[in-house]
């Protein structure tokens, strides 16, 4: 009879844990309290902003998975203008910053209690995530947390766009958008790599930054003149901006289309772009280049520019996570340049 009890009792618990599973909460576990102390920042179609704060599973992290305590996080205009039209119970979030709780399994990766910067595809913005080793570096002690949460998406994004212009020293390098995160980087690394840079912005007042983050040149609205020519532009605008950027290549010149802040839909001048000779038009998309280089070797190249004195993260805007709502509305209404982060406790 007591032998009959406990198998009932296991037979109930596993429908409970099936039950769990199914709803996206944690299971059951005899002798111990499984309620899970993670939180992420979820997608609640009624809460204003539609961005709240949840309790949610802790992570299950694969063989080569670091599980990472986020001390840090930073916003991007792609996941924000995602989260405006996803489910409710979607989790975004790419960038994030902290520390290692547990190493990968497999011993690749930082080690635990390792200071690190990481990126994830969604659902970066939590208390506790998995990361792939692959996505994962060790920060110098001179890199914040703040700071490096910048790195992976604007930071990575601007450097490896950059490659496509080959060697840049004494290249022409036009940056559009160059207020914007990814801008803001691309401006400075073209810069370091020895490249005479032109930095294109909508307003005149945005002049003065542009030049102290190191554009020799700034030009200003939406149209892009004939001349002079790029090598190499990095084009995060789209619209007029992108139309009028095709024709301002020189011969065998590289335009990388990597975002559509102003508008997808572009028209251009066909001869224009070709009777130049040579010229392309590279679609870049970050979460395919790092098929080709991993994230992991971008983001120590980040930090370590950073710890040198020789690269300078623009962080806008620094507010506890708890305000997610409000400074994601700030960035699709454009109230601040550069990044805004957010800190978790």
């Amino acid at each position: 009879m007591g032998h009959r009890r406990s198998g009932s009792n296991r037979r109930g618990l596993d429908v409970d844990a099936r039950r769990a599973i199914m709803q996206g909460a944690p299971t059951p576990s005899k002798g111990r309290n499984t309620m899970s102390s993670n939180r992420a920042i979820v997608v609640d179609l009624d809460a204003p902003g539609r961005l709240v704060i949840r309790p949610v599973p802790e992570p299950a992290p694969e063989r080569g998975e670091a599980v990472v305590r986020v001390r840090a996080i930073s916003l991007n205009r792609g996941e924000v203008r995602r989260s405006g039209m996803a489910a409710a119970g979607w989790r975004p979030g790419w960038d994030l910053a902290g520390t290692v709780e547990r190493a990968a399994a497999d011993g690749s990766g930082p080690r635990a209690g390792a200071r690190v910067v990481g990126m994830l595809n969604e659902g970066a913005w939590a208390e506790r995530v998995a990361v792939p080793t692959d996505r994962l570096a060790e920060l110098p002690d001179k890199v914040t947390f703040s700071q490096a949460a910048t790195f992976p998406v604007a930071g990575l994004t601007a450097l490896y766009a950059l490659t496509k212009g080959g060697l840049l020293l004494g290249r022409r390098v036009l940056v559009t958008g160059a207020t914007g995160g990814v801008g803001d980087f691309a401006v400075q690394l073209a810069r370091l790599a020895g490249a005479h840079v032109t930095a294109s912005a909508r307003r005149a007042d945005q002049v003065p930054t542009l030049r102290e983050l190191g554009a020799h040149e700034v030009a200003v609205g939406e149209e892009i003149p004939a001349t002079p020519k790029y090598d190499l532009v990095i084009e995060s605008v789209g619209g007029r901006t992108l139309g009028t950027a095709l024709r301002a290549l020189q011969r065998g010149g590289t335009c990388v289309a990597l975002g559509v802040s102003a508008s997808p839909e572009v028209t251009f001048d066909a001869r224009e772009f070709f009777v130049v000779g040579r010229t392309t038009l590279y679609g870049f998309y970050l979460f395919t280049e790092l098929g080709n280089v991993p994230a992991s070797v971008g983001l120590r190249r980040l930090a370590d520019l950073v710890a040198a004195g020789q690269l300078a993260p623009h962080v806008s805007l620094e507010r506890p996570w708890g305000e997610i709502a409000q400074v994601a509305q700030d960035l699709i209404a454009r109230r601040f340049p550069g990044k805004a982060v957010l800190t978790l406790d």
